[in-house]
């Protein structure tokens, strides 16, 4: 009878841990969640100061497959037309043809083409960002994805990317001299992505 106790709770131990394995411990497939998701760019001002603005809603699907991340996969799109800086003038000019052309450009786009392994908890991702119609190759610094946790009856997850891209290589182009030397907007742009998302059912 002892023995039958005994065996019976390791049988409970061992579905109990089965139960508490995390989402990662296979391949999912997640959803971004746009209201939790926001991409952020920063770009040098006067040659003086950093202006900052946000893209308030990023759309998109990622696949992960911790025990193989190189068959992992990401693609998001960000819409255009959510861009902010906190100034009602310059983000009139920011969403005009000079610079994103919101109107005929209405998202930007990125497809993952390689997924590959950077360090605990980090990851390097590659592939196809498209803005304004022009498409180059970029590379991703990924933190994440983070440990699933179980929240509003489901399992979430979250992770963060950072880049840098040249303005001008996506016809991003316009720009201003400055009369003492320089110009007016830089050309180098600091992108960092916060995603969080929750797993396909």
């Amino acid at each position: 009878m002892r023995h039958r106790i005994h065996m019976m709770g390791r049988a409970f131990m061992a579905a109990a841990l089965l139960l508490a394995v995390p989402a990662f411990a296979q391949a999912a497939t997640w959803d971004i969640d746009p209201g939790h998701s926001v991409a952020s760019f920063k770009v040098r001002h006067l040659m003086v100061s950093n202006v900052t603005g946000e893209f308030g809603k990023v759309t998109g699907m990622v696949s992960y497959d911790p025990a193989d991340v190189t068959k992992s996969s990401v693609e998001a799109t960000i819409d255009t037309t959510s861009l902010t800086t906190r100034q009602e003038a310059r983000d009139k000019h920011l969403k005009s043809a000079d610079f994103f052309d919101v109107e005929k450009f209405p998202t930007i786009t990125f497809k993952s083409k390689k997924v590959e392994k950077a360090g605990e908890g980090k990851l390097k991702v590659t592939g196809d960002l498209t803005i304004k119609g022009v498409t180059k190759e970029v590379v991703l610094d990924v933190d994440g994805p983070m440990t699933p946790v179980t929240a509003f009856g489901g399992q979430k997850s979250g992770a963060s990317a950072t880049t840098k891209i040249n303005r001008q290589d996506f016809g991003v182009s316009w720009n201003k001299a400055l009369e003492g030397g320089g110009v007016v907007v830089s050309d180098e742009v600091a992108i960092t992505i916060e995603i969080e998302m929750g797993q396909k059912k």
